[in-house]
């Protein structure tokens, strides 16, 4: 068999699956409802429209969480089977060295944190005796 005639072949059944299809939409077209004619017509085709409403919505939202909650199903096992310990694996390769490191840092900050809180003391001992004020005199002055 040649490649052209491959080819060929799928072309038409393409034209084929595209065609099809149609000629069924045709057929239905002239099932559909004609307009009605008089007010009494249209009033009677509204009620009947307005009596199957309810259950012309709830049949697709039936559908619709069904398959929803299959794929939620479908992420959730993904989800635990895949995805979590992956992201558990990484977040332990790097979390492991930022402890071991925050340890072996741990006294040398303590220690900062001590000769910083000093410091503060110290230099709000000189700005409330240098101006006389307290810390809290100085905060409601701002707001006058």
């Amino acid at each position: 068999m040649s490649i052209n005639l491959l080819y060929q072949i799928i072309i038409i059944l393409s034209i084929a699956g595209l065609l099809l299809p149609n000629f069924a939409f045709l057929q239905e077209i002239n099932q559909l409802p004609q307009a009605p004619e008089t007010l009494k017509q249209a009033k009677t085709m509204g009620e009947r429209v307005l009596q199957g409403l309810p259950q012309a919505i709830k049949e697709p939202w039936q559908e619709a969480l069904r398959v929803w909650g299959k794929v939620f199903d479908v992420f959730s096992w993904l989800w635990n089977s895949y995805i979590y310990p992956w992201l558990k694996s990484i977040w332990y390769k790097i979390t492991v060295p930022f402890k071991k490191e925050m340890e072996r840092r741990k006294p040398i900050i303590e220690e900062e944190f001590e000769k910083e809180k000093i410091e503060m003391k110290e230099e709000i001992k000189t700005k409330t005796s240098k101006t006389g004020k307290s810390l809290w005199e100085r905060f409601k002055e701002l707001f006058r």
